[in-house]
């Protein structure tokens, strides 16, 4: 089963989304559940990967702060929101979420993201891909072909081991090109810390299509 934890302050929110999870396949065990982002820690000792956070938390002001202290402690957030203005889509991923989700979108849209960031695979939600395909930036790094091809196969592909096999590469050479684009993205003040950031800039920049993923 895939461990889940749930920061949601609204009670029907908590008591549909566990109902989602125990009917999934593979299951998704909820095994926290609560109205602020201490829910993330367990128990001493213990660390559950993937959590689904809600942006607002009773708030108008969306919980940057709390994504961020997610993100930098090695979660993979899947964001769940009323929001979906592009801006805060964006701002999410920037932070470092793995994907953006609004509330709107429904349980196949939930269970798949929540199965994605579990295995380390990307996951590009009708929300998302709106947000993606909004580029008022003229701000594109100059990324070499070889660069966008790794780029597009990592998409792809569940690890950096598997790019190399692909391509004939060793899996330095594949982290290294990443690390390459990475590195342009931030030269460019658009940093890409993610995997899911790194799709997002690559679909904006026109780099890949989202039928190419």
């Amino acid at each position: 089963m895939i461990p889940l934890v749930i920061i949601d302050d609204h009670p029907a929110i908590l008591a549909g989304v566990q109902a989602w999870c125990a009917a999934a396949d593979p299951p998704i065990d909820v095994v926290a559940a609560g109205p602020d982002v201490s829910a993330a820690w367990v128990e001493p000792g213990r660390s559950v990967p993937v959590v689904l956070f809600d942006l607002q938390l009773g708030g108008s002001v969306p919980a940057y702060a709390d994504l961020r202290r997610l993100v930098d402690a090695g979660r993979q957030v899947v964001v769940y929101s009323m929001r979906d203005d592009a801006r805060t889509v964006l701002t999410c991923l920037d932070i470092g979420a793995f994907t953006y989700l609004t509330k709107a979108e429904g349980r196949r849209h939930l269970i798949a993201a929540v199965h994605a960031a579990a295995d380390g695979r990307p996951y590009v939600s009708p929300s998302l891909a709106g947000a993606m395909g909004i580029n008022g930036r003229s701000d594109r790094p100059a990324l070499a072909p070889r660069e966008t091809d790794v780029l597009l196969e990592w998409f792809r592909c569940e690890s950096k081991d598997m790019v190399a096999q692909r391509l004939g590469l060793s899996a330095r050479t594949v982290a290294s090109y990443i690390d390459r684009a990475r590195i342009k993205y931030a030269n460019t003040g658009r940093p890409a810390p993610t995997k899911a950031a790194l799709v997002a800039r690559a679909v904006q920049d026109g780099l890949i299509r989202l039928d190419e993923l």
